[in-house]
């Protein structure tokens, strides 16, 4: 799949409204992609990435707009609390059906209001430390940190020799847009993808076809899996056991209960785990759900308006900014061997473009 990744986007998106909230944050991604293309330079790959068509492809495709405090999708929203701003995403059927147990009342056909309310009476750590307790993709406005690193690296197994990207054999396990971005770019580059679901519960950007086409190539193979029964687990180990690449956006328990997780598949030197999480792997965060538009509210990375209030920046930017990270991490590894386990959070990731950002404009009277 050789030729521009992202160029299927048109960049009418950027035009309108502005993707990032700061120049710091463009030149970090000028300098991210810099990366990913000098790794892919050296190992004479025909593949180029472009950062701006990534991050407004889905935009493109559905027709989405930028929407204040609205999330261009509209799942979620900036709900101003006591003491700051939260963001609460309701992505999932199962997240709506929770709003009842959240607020302690009935909430009605359309939940927003009664959530805005009750967020508004609320402290913002409060609301956030109980809305986790229930599940729920919720993240406190974080101020832009001094610095953030969007990975850490961990040694699992012994070094192996550089990777030839042509070849390379890639298990992706993960779904929506970060984890398979970084199976894209890889694919882009000559690997051998194989992405593996789940027989009941599909990837979710399914829903959305033509994002789905643009991220899965049509030559790219995909294994349907049923987890409860030993055939399918005994079909997963094998395939990740064989693998030089595994991707996966699992909470940590859910491969541990399923017996394949990193610290307990057979040791392979060279082999390279992409472990994406909202927050990181360590606890409590590993077990805190999150989503694009939430977990880049949790790294500070918002646009803000003429009252410096915080606004959504992008559609859903920390997922295609990890892959982005994504990709660079396993390229690295890749050259120098791998054996390495890689902690990405896309709360971080979307934190590494603004650290020591300017201060945002004072407040309105």
């Amino acid at each position: 799949m050789p030729g521009v990744i992202g160029e299927m986007a048109p960049t009418s998106w950027a035009e309108r409204r502005s993707l990032v909230p700061s120049a710091l944050a463009t030149l970090r991604l000028d300098a991210l992609v810099r990366d990913i293309n000098g790794y892919l330079a050296r190992q004479h790959a025909l593949t180029h990435v472009e950062w701006a068509p990534i991050l407004t492809v889905r935009a493109s495709l559905l027709g989405l707009h930028r929407q204040g405090r609205i999330s261009a999708n509209g799942s979620c929203r900036l709900c101003r609390t006591l003491d700051g701003w939260v963001a609460i995403n309701l992505a999932r059927a199962d997240d709506i059906a929770l709003v009842d147990a959240l607020i302690g009342a009935p909430a009605g056909d359309d939940p927003w209001p009664a959530l805005e309310r009750y967020a508004a009476g609320c402290g913002s750590a409060g609301l956030v430390a109980g809305a986790r307790l229930l599940g729920l993709p919720v993240a406190l406005l974080a101020d832009p940190l001094p610095s953030s690193r969007p990975y850490e690296v961990t040694r699992l197994w012994p070094a192996g020799p550089s990777f030839n990207l042509s070849g390379l054999q890639v298990v992706d396990l993960s779904s929506m847009w970060a984890g398979p971005l970084t199976a894209m770019i890889l694919a882009g580059a000559g690997a051998h993808v194989v992405k593996v679901e789940s027989a009941t519960r599909p990837d979710g950007a399914r829903g959305t076809p033509a994002f789905y086409r643009w991220l899965h190539p049509d030559d790219q193979c995909t294994e349907a899996l049923d987890f409860s029964l030993p055939t399918g687990r005994d079909r997963l180990r094998s395939l990740i056991e064989a693998a030089d690449v595994v991707i996966e956006a699992s909470r940590p328990r859910a491969l541990e209960q399923l017996g394949v997780d990193a610290a307990t598949v057979a040791p392979r030197p060279g082999r390279i785990w992409l472990s994406i999480t909202g927050y990181g792997r360590a606890l409590p965060g590993g077990d805190w759900v999150a989503f694009g538009d939430d977990a880049a509210v949790a790294g500070g990375l918002v646009t803000r308006d003429s009252c410096g209030d915080p606004e959504f920046c992008g559609d859903a930017i920390a997922d295609p900014v990890a892959g982005l990270f994504g990709a660079r991490a396993v390229l690295e590894a890749a050259s120098s061997g791998g054996g390495q386990l890689i902690d990405l959070a896309m709360s971080r990731c979307a934190g590494a473009l603004i650290a020591a950002d300017p201060p945002v404009p004072p407040d309105c009277d």
